[in-house]
C-alpha cells in the first residue's frame, strides 16, 4: 500500500494569515498529486483555539491562525479532499495520532511507502516526516519538494537537507 500524507493545506498557510507566494505556487502541484495518487490519502489540519496566543506556540509565533471553525482553518477550496479521507486535527507541529494510526495500519497491511507533501516544509512537514520515520523506520518515507513550501525559500531548502540526512527520500 502507498500512502500520501497531505500536511496543513489550509487557507491560513496558503494565502491568509501566514500565507506566502511560495505556498500559493505549490497549490496546483499538490492538487494534481492528490488527484493522480493511487493509494490512501491522509490529511492533517493545524487546529488551534481562541486561547492560541496564550499557548507556548502562540508566544513564539504571535499570529492567530487556523482557529477551529474559521475560514483560515478550512482546507483551501483548490485542494481535493477524497471521499475516503482520513483527517487528523493536530494542535501542534507533528501529529502523534497520525504516527499511531500509521503504525497500527502497518500491523494490518504492508505499507510500501509514505510520501509527505504540504506546508510548511520547515515546520510541520519536517515534524511529521520525522515522526512517521520514528514510528516506521523500515518504511520508505519520501517528500516531494515540488509539493512543499517553507516559511522562506532558504528554510524550505534547509528542511529538505535535514530530512535527507535522516534518510527521508527527497523527490522533485
Amino acid at each position: 500500500m502507498k500512502i500520501l500524507v497531505v500536511v496543513d493545506m489550509q487557507n491560513d498557510f496558503i494565502d491568509k494569515a501566514l500565507g506566502t507566494k511560495e505556498a500559493v505556487a505549490i497549490t496546483d502541484n499538490v492538487a494534481q498529486k492528490i488527484k493522480g495518487f493511487d493509494g490512501r490519502v491522509i490529511y492533517t489540519k493545524d487546529t488551534h483555539h481562541e486561547d492560541y496566543l496564550s499557548s507556548r506556540e502562540g508566544k513564539n509565533l504571535p499570529v492567530e491562525h487556523c482557529i477551529k471553525g474559521s475560514e483560515g482553518w478550512e482546507f483551501s477550496p483548490l485542494i481535493p479532499i477524497r471521499e475516503d479521507a482520513v483527517i487528523f486535527e493536530k494542535p501542534t507541529f507533528g501529529s502523534r495520532e497520525l504516527g499511531e494510526y500509521l503504525y497500527k495500519l502497518s500491523q494490518e497491511t504492508e505499507i510500501e511507502e509514505i510520501e509527505v507533501i504540504g506546508l510548511c516544509t520547515d515546520i510541520c512537514v519536517i515534524s511529521n516526516a520525522l515522526l512517521i520515520k520514528a514510528f516506521l523506520p523500515e518504511v520508505l518515507i519520501a517528500v516531494d519538494s515540488t509539493c512543499c513550501a517553507g516559511v522562506t525559500p532558504e528554510s524550505h531548502q534547509n528542511a529538505l537537507e535535514a530530512m535527507k540526512m535522516c534518510h527521508i527520500e527527497i523527490r522533485g
